[in-house]
Parts: structure tokens; sequence; C-alpha cells
């Protein structure tokens, strides 16, 4: 057999294409999970930092509307290109136009991390992603990828920032698959978006970074009695995920309406939290608010903390303050599972885990990825409640979520099968047509 013909015995075996393919996306992946999980690394220290700072420094809150201009003038001046943040990410891979600006990394690190030190109430993970992806854009210059390519490696960006962020790999690489269209998984990427998760994540870990742990003891039988409280509560937490979603965007669309000038909006809400914040006397609902999410699978809270978390997080996110969604998403569904157990007969940390991540699921409308993280973080024992609850969150959320750049693969009810192939953001003016 001469050369030639044994080249293309070669390329017609499957797995030899497949071989190139792995390789390819291995070093590929090695330098991205390097990257974004170095830069993690150094994310989470420092929101450790500026945390810690400002708990002992209460007066800092004062200055809020100060740190609201500082962030709303620099995204004014140099990042009108990046400021949809996450959903930028998910319009790229829609409908590509032009490579992210790498600035989205360290505006949106800087922006969250003032968002921090002087008292707003934000999270973790839409700093992650953002980094991810901008980071991850780049190799597309650098080593002139194709479309096709390019939208696997914005997937790994993705899944890079959201494992290396919360120290959960295998929900990060589902996460990024999940995220881009609801109801569907974009299975062509499965390898780069674990790749580049589980390397992302080791590469993190590499700096001696730990992430908070969280655990679930009571673990009680599925019958069919626990059966139907585990849905009653899913679905609660799928209401309370709409009702955070439509509330950050409640409060955009109100300080944009009212608020012509960019940087003037951070500055307004920065006063309204900061005299919050000193009217009721207590940091507790700003900020990512861990210790009261690790209380709450320990003792009874307030029946209102998940309610006033919802507030502070819309307000301040929709004001134009920087910062994720999912951390304050497990501290409400956290907090309101833990007071469900005045009419729930289920153990209160079983119920807490179950919150922790069924809001969160029910507002990215991502139940896979969110069933895995629940796993991932509380251990398998509490699967099958963690599943029935996101689940059952995901379909009570209804077509909203955070990611207003999410496109509808498969609506949630036939009823909706005419909002196929739409953005969530264009969900209001179709039905207005109606």
């Amino acid at each position: 057999m001469d050369n030639n013909k044994l080249k293309l015995y070669l390329f017609k075996i499957e797995q030899i294409p497949a071989l190139l393919y792995l390789f390819k996306w291995l070093i590929i992946c090695t330098f991205l999970g390097a990257i974004a999980g170095s830069v993690s690394a150094f994310f989470l220290v420092s929101l450790d930092w500026v945390t810690a700072y400002r708990e002992s420094h209460f007066w800092i809150i004062a200055l809020l509307p100060v740190a609201g201009f500082i962030v709303g003038i620099s995204y004014h001046l140099y990042g009108n290109s990046v400021v949809k943040g996450n959903n930028l990410l998910l319009e790229e891979f829609h409908t590509p136009k032009k490579i992210i600006p790498f600035r989205m990394a360290p505006l949106v690190l800087f922006g969250t991390l003032v968002t921090h030190l002087f008292g707003g109430s934000a999270g973790r993970e839409g700093t992650a992603v953002q980094i991810g992806g901008a980071i991850a854009d780049q190799f597309t210059k650098i080593l002139k990828l194709s479309n096709r390519d390019r939208k696997i490696l914005l997937i790994a960006g993705i899944s890079a920032g959201f494992a290396s962020v919360f120290g959960t790999p295998l929900a990060g690489g589902i996460f990024a698959l999940e995220v881009l269209i609801l109801g569907r998984i974009r299975l062509d990427a499965i390898v780069p978006s674990f790749l580049a998760a589980i390397l992302a994540d080791y590469f993190c870990k590499i700096w001696n970074v730990t992430h908070t742990h969280y655990h679930i003891n009571s673990i009680v039988e599925m019958n069919p009695q626990n059966l139907l409280w585990a849905l009653l509560a899913g679905v609660i937490f799928g209401l309370v995920s709409m009702l955070f979603s439509k509330s950050t965007h409640f409060w955009s669309d109100l300080f944009k309406k009212h608020l012509k000038y960019p940087p003037l909006r951070p500055v307004i809400g920065g006063v309204v939290i900061a005299i919050a914040v000193y009217a009721i006397g207590t940091t507790k609902y700003i900020g990512l608010g861990v210790p009261t999410i690790v209380d709450s699978f320990n003792i009874s809270m307030n029946s209102y903390d998940f309610l006033l978390k919802l507030l502070f997080t819309s307000f301040t996110l929709g004001a134009g303050f920087k910062g994720g969604e999912v951390t304050p998403l497990f501290y409400i569904g956290a907090t309101l599972g833990n007071a469900l157990i005045w009419f729930v007969p289920l153990p209160i940390d079983l119920l807490a885990g179950m919150g922790f991540v069924a809001v969160f699921a029910g507002a990215t409308n991502t139940p896979i990825a969110c069933t895995i993280m629940g796993i991932e973080l509380f251990g398998i024992e509490s699967g099958v409640f963690i599943a029935l609850a996101c689940s059952t969150a995901y379909l009570f959320s209804g077509h909203s979520g955070v990611y207003a750049a999410q496109i509808i693969g498969s609506p949630k009810s036939e009823k909706f099968d005419d909002e196929k192939g739409i953005y969530l953001s264009d969900i209001k003016d179709k039905r207005k047509q109606k």
C-alpha cells in the first residue's frame, strides 16, 4: 500500500481525526485552564480581602455612591463594547461579530472588587465567566481559529471561569453547554468544555485557594409523601427564581429610563443601598453573604432573609454595579429553603441544599448543571431531592432568566412553541404583539 492510500485509509478511521481533535483541544485548554484558573485564584483571594476589610470598616459603605461613579465612568469611557457582560458572550456565540475585547476581563474584575469593597450586593460567577470568555476569545485571534472552533472556545472559556471560581468542574463543564440555549445542550463541545473546567479548577487549587464547603447530613427516604413535598418546594424555588430575574430586569429598565447618563445610575443606586444598610444596621444582605449561607444549613434563619437579599442584589445589579448573580442566588435559595421548614416536613439542611441549587437552576435555566453541582457539593445521597427541586424550579420559573441573551431552543411547554428560536429579552415584545 503506497503512502497516499495509507493516509486516506487512516483518515477514514473515525478515531484518527478524533485523536487529533482531542490533542488540539488538550493543548488549548491547558493554556486556557492555567490562565483562567490562576486569574480566578487571584480574584477569590482579592474578594476575601475586600470583604474582610469592609466588614471591619463599616464606615466605608458610606462611600458606595463614589464607588458607583468609579465603576460607572470606567465602563462609560472604556467599556461600552463589553458592558453587556455575560450576555455579550452568549450573543457572540449565537451571532458572531467580532472578537470580545480583552478589556472585559480587567474591567469586570475591577468593577466587582469595587462593588464588594464598598458594600454592593453581588456575586462572583459573572466575573469569572466574563474573564474566562474574554481570555478564551483571544486564542481565536492568536490561533486563527474557524467560526466553529471559536464557538467551542467560548464554551470552554465559560466552563473554565465557572468551574474554577466555585470548585465544581463537573457542573462547570455542563453549565457552559447548557446555558447557551434554553432547553438544549451543545454536546459537540463536551470534551473541550470538561477539559477546560477540570484544568481551570486544578490550576486554581494549585495556588492553595480553598472553596467553601457545605454539608447535608440529614437524608430521608424518598417515599410518595416526601416526593410531593420536594415537588412543592421546587415550585416555590422556581417562582422565586422568576421573581429575582424579573426584579433585576425591572430595576435595570427603570434606571435606564430615568437616568440617561450611565455613570449616574450606580451613584444613585449606591446612595439608596448605603442608606438602607445603615437603616437596618447590618451588612448581612450585602456582599456574597457566604456566612449566612453556611448558617442556613444548621440554624433557623429569619423568614424574610431571602426576600431582602433578593431586593438588595437585584437593585445593585440593576443600578449598574458589577458582579455575578449566582452566589446571591445560593443565598436566596438556601435561606428560602431554611424558611420552608415551617410547613415542609423535610430536614432543614436538606431544604437549604435543595434551595441553594434550585433557585440558581430556575434563574439561569440550567437544571442539569445545577443538579450536578448539588451532587458535587453535598454528595450523591441527596441527589434525588436535588434533581427534583432543580427540574421543578426550572419548569416553574417560566420563560424568564438572568441571561437575556439566552435563545429558546425547546420551550418549557408546548403552549409556547411559537416562542422557539427567540431571545428571552424579546419575549415581552412578542407577547405584546399577539
